[in-house]
């Protein structure tokens, strides 16, 4: 009977160890997780600020496919929320506070526990990648909560890894969604209205095209800004002549003008295009991609039996730019080639 009491006196000092050492345990908690993306950090906040797109990344789902997600109208952006039902009970996601392209601000509500913070901030880096860095917090935390925590081995073992599989989905879809073009060529012919434009000159290396022709558009481009001369259409590249076995590309980078414009100085020229006869491609993608482009609208003049006009021209369009359109397959080019 005396060796009952002292077991029963013995489980009972355990509970009440257990219990304060469960009481003392911190009423907060602290988890984050960081990833370098090759990324604009523009493309990845657009896509965590749109809680339609996490189901994609996101960790809990991979492992339990059959959690049921609910989305309301608004799901970016401050106000926007979205709920989850799983095994484990309900839970719902709300954005509180954004700061575009920087950071976003989140409340968490799992069940009936506390709510927890999240907070995902966005670093550029120089070599045009972003640091993604996402951390939770939580505070006041009840005594239940504490003794879970701790049979669970703690929040940086429950959070941590999920968050690090998330993100690393988050960047394999973000490079992916990149990468994303098509290539439509018109199978009707077009009629290019042609006009006047603004234009610099230059013959260049295959190799120094890319950086030459950047230089060059933004010198016409910014002429036209600064002498108030209004723009008809979107920048384009002229193409005079394509020499791959020189090695040489000579092109003009161009502005569309409404009129014909008297340009001072040596370097900007005003021309004029005659309408004219094309094959339109259509481009919507990386720039990576025009030379597939350049090579499918060149294949389908030859298959329509169509014959190319060798004193025509050879035109490439911009109908957007990268400065405002930081997700490379979003870009929209138009390929112009007059045939006879």
């Amino acid at each position: 009977m005396k060796a009952l009491k002292y077991i029963f006196f013995l489980i009972l000092i355990a509970i009440i160890a257990l219990a304060i050492y469960i009481a003392v345990q911190p009423n907060t908690f602290s988890d984050s997780r960081t990833r370098t993306i090759n990324a604009p950090t523009a493309v990845i906040y657009n896509n965590v600020n749109d809680y339609k797109n996490w189901a994609s990344w996101s960790s809990w789902v991979e492992k339990d496919p059959e959690i049921k997600i609910t989305l309301p109208k608004l799901t970016k952006g401050e106000g926007a929320s979205y709920s989850w039902e799983d095994k484990n009970g309900f839970g719902k996601m709300e954005t509180i506070e954004t700061n575009t392209n920087k950071s976003i601000n989140q409340v968490m509500q799992i069940g009936e526990y506390p709510k927890s913070y999240v907070l995902w901030t966005f670093k550029p880096n120089k070599n045009g990648s972003t640091d993604v860095t996402w951390t939770i917090e939580g505070k006041d935390l009840p005594f239940d909560f504490k003794a879970y925590n701790i049979v669970m081995g703690g929040m940086e073992k429950q959070i941590g890894p999920d968050y690090e599989r998330s993100l690393e989905k988050l960047d394999s879809i973000v490079i992916s969604d990149m990468q994303k073009y098509s290539i439509v060529v018109d199978k009707e012919t077009t009629q290019h209205s042609g006009g006047f434009y603004i234009y610099n000159t230059a013959a260049t290396s295959f190799d120094g095209f890319k950086p030459k022709m950047a230089a060059m558009l933004q010198e016409v481009m910014a002429y036209a800004t600064n002498n108030n001369i209004t723009m008809a259409g979107a920048p384009f590249i002229l193409y005079h002549k394509w020499d791959e076995a020189n090695n040489t590309i000579m092109f003009s980078c161009s502005v569309p003008t409404t009129a014909r414009v008297i340009t001072t100085g040596e370097s900007i020229l005003t021309g004029q295009l005659e309408p004219f006869k094309a094959v339109k491609t259509t481009l919507n993608g990386d720039y990576n991609n025009l030379k597939e482009a350049w090579d499918k609208a060149m294949k389908a003049i030859a298959d329509s039996g169509l014959e190319q006009d060798e004193n025509g021209a050879y035109i490439e369009s911009y109908l957007n730019s990268p400065i405002n359109t930081p997700n490379p397959a979003d870009l929209k080019t138009e390929i112009y080639i007059a045939v006879k």
